[in-house]
């Protein structure tokens, strides 16, 4: 299993997030086959690996039921692990190559409006000193880019071209797969402020480190303390709803495909590697099409 995760991590360039969530799927996996007095995985068969689908959906194990998401993760997860022990030799079969993971149902991607982004982010820069000038920097970013909550903390200063005609900002995604976004004017001004007014102060409590968002110790911004800048910059403008980094990701897209987007160009500003996880938003705008039609249509209603 070590040598898995380190495959996973040096070949694949999974991030260490989703490294721990499958060392979790794989423990759970070998308690399994151990209560099943299974002791190697070359004693594996198809119904066993079939059996720990139903566990972890069921939660018979005793262990938390898992959603259809997290349970495809975790059957993923058994399905890597034997197909590396039959490429490594481990093995001489693959027990898991007919078991596939449950399809997760599609959800519609949850967005919050303009205007109420626009509070989001007002919001944001309330107060005095440096934090609130990083905050509004940071929730621009997020939502004038698309970027994930690790693309943004894990920004490095040279990562940012904000001088030339289209301002831009190097990403890198799943896979430390690099992608180029434009930066619009707002964000721009914010992460000026920032920049020039605001992150001296914060880096000279540090050692130089070279991220864009620092917190007050000069360290790297991490992800939970971005979750909580975003979770109090909510709290402050009034939004009921569960607003999360992802949200402002989500809107940025569907305010994008509503404007009149290509879905391919929003696809690649967001780093799908498929179109078809792109075309989720588009459910969205065509629903809200659909509302607008028949609340003012006036042969939409009976």
């Amino acid at each position: 299993m070590r040598d898995y995760l380190a495959h996973l991590g040096v070949e694949r360039g999974m991030s260490s997030h989703t490294i721990a969530a499958y060392r979790r799927d794989l423990e759970r996996y070998t308690a399994y086959l151990t209560a099943r007095g299974i002791a190697t995985l070359a004693d594996v068969r198809e119904p066993d690996v079939a059996g720990y689908v139903e566990v972890v959906r069921s939660g018979a194990d005793g262990r938390s039921v898992l959603a259809p998401s997290s349970a495809a993760r975790a059957v993923t997860a058994v399905r890597g692990w034997h197909r590396f022990a039959l490429e490594e030799g481990t093995t001489t079969a693959d027990p898991s190559a007919a078991v596939r993971p449950p399809v997760p149902g599609k959800r519609l991607p949850k967005a919050i409006s303009i205007e109420e982004v626009e509070r989001l982010l007002e919001a944001a820069s309330l107060g005095e000193g440096p934090v609130p000038l990083r905050d509004r920097a940071l929730l621009e970013l997020l939502y004038g880019t698309g970027a994930r909550i690790s693309e943004a903390v894990g920004l490095a200063v040279d990562d940012l071209d904000l001088s030339g005609d289209v301002a831009t900002v190097h990403l890198f995604g799943k896979g430390r797969k690099e992608r180029v976004v434009p930066v619009g004017h707002y964000a721009v001004e914010a992460l000026e402020a920032y920049l020039v007014r605001a992150r001296p102060a914060l880096a000279r409590a540090g050692r130089g480190n070279p991220v864009v968002f620092l917190n007050t110790r000069g360290n790297p911004l991490s992800r939970q303390s971005a979750w909580a800048v975003l979770q109090q910059a909510a709290g402050r403008a009034g939004l009921d709803q569960q607003v999360s980094p992802h949200t402002l990701r989500h809107s940025f897209a569907t305010h994008l495909l509503s404007g009149g987007a290509d879905v391919r160009v929003v696809q690649e500003l967001l780093g799908h590697a498929s179109v078809t996880t792109t075309q989720l938003y588009t459910q969205v705008t065509v629903q809200t099409m659909r509302e607008v039609y028949a609340a003012a249509h006036p042969r939409a209603r009976d």
